[in-house]
């Protein structure tokens, strides 16, 4: 994962205009939680998500389709970088009981990582959205991260 990070996180400072957090599992994982990571989840802006994928065009995994279709939608591009596939998503919404929604991150703090500062949402927003996400392996990284949350309290 650090190999990834030291790749990217100087591009998503460079090429955001908005503010840009990573979510799911490299975010747990930065949090402490003991979770496996099999790829780098990146929430932006649309427009964000547009200059990357227009920065990355070379790395773009097109061939890729994400899973969850029904669930999810944003402006979605897959990346392929050494050490983790980079996953951006771009105004990411979420299709729930109230039909489509933006998933919004409220808390965001940052890590430091090798010397690059990292956003990941708090440990509450992580689990609040990992919750609402609704997956089995959403639900499994949100109890992993309640017990770390309980371990620090």
């Amino acid at each position: 994962m650090r190999e990834v990070l030291a790749s990217v996180v100087p591009d998503l400072h460079r090429h955001c205009r908005d503010p840009w957090t990573l979510i799911g599992s490299a975010a747990a994982r930065l949090a402490g939680a003991a979770v496996a990571v099999a790829d780098l989840d990146v929430l932006t802006s649309v427009r964000d998500a547009d200059a990357l994928i227009g920065h990355w065009r070379t790395r773009q995994d097109e061939a890729w389709m994400p899973p969850s279709a029904e669930r999810f939608r944003s402006r979605f591009a897959r990346f392929l970088f050494p050490g983790l596939p980079v996953e951006v998503m771009g105004g990411l919404e979420l299709h729930g009981e109230r039909g489509w929604e933006p998933v919004r991150i409220g808390a965001v703090v940052t890590v430091d990582v090798a010397g690059l500062a990292v956003p990941i949402p708090a440990v509450a927003e992580q689990i609040r959205v990992l919750e609402s996400f609704g997956r089995p392996k959403d639900r499994r990284r949100a109890i992993l991260l309640k017990s770390l949350s309980g371990e620090r309290s």
